[in-house]
């Protein structure tokens, strides 16, 4: 069976063949596989009425444990966003209620973003509802598959250099 990036494979096979190797194939691949699994999210976010950027961040304090506060700067790290981007959407997740910003009493330039009551039912739902959307995308994926796909894709993150 061929895929959509076979098609592209072939493509740049007929027109500058030495680019279409192991290198363009899994670029091509791990973004697609991306693409699909992001689409089912984002379906559900306008329920909630959330960006993505934005349910990333309440996801990702959700993810942090109580009490569901970090610093912008880790927020930023583990976001891949820019200092601006991420003010942005704090901007609009306070005006919603779904965080507040706080001064660090221990450092006047820092500040921590925590989750509202609010912001933690919302990060939940939202990503229950996500989980489930991926859930169905890959509900005719064999399990055995869906493991080994994540294995194999860990160990070639790891060789890469790719660690905490």
């Amino acid at each position: 069976m061929r895929d959509v990036v076979d098609g592209i494979l072939d493509s740049w096979r007929g027109q500058l063949p030495e680019i279409a190797g192991i290198e363009l194939e899994l670029s091509k691949r791990a973004g697609r596989l991306h693409t699909l699994l992001s689409n089912a999210t984002t379906a559900q976010l306008s329920r909630f009425g959330l960006t993505k950027a934005e349910y990333d961040v309440l996801a990702v304090l959700r993810a942090s444990g109580e009490p569901f506060r970090l610093r912008p700067t880790d927020l930023a790290a583990r976001l891949l966003l820019s200092s601006g981007g991420t003010s942005n959407v704090l901007r609009r997740l306070t005006t919603e209620g779904l965080i507040t910003r706080e001064a660090d009493p221990s450092d006047a330039r820092s500040t921590w973003v925590q989750l509202t009551k609010h912001g933690v039912d919302t990060a939940e739902a939202a990503v229950l509802a996500s989980t489930e959307a991926q859930r169905a995308l890959l509900k005719d994926v064999p399990p055995k598959t869906a493991r080994a796909a994540a294995d194999v894709l860990r160990d070639l993150l790891l060789a890469l250099g790719d660690r905490p």
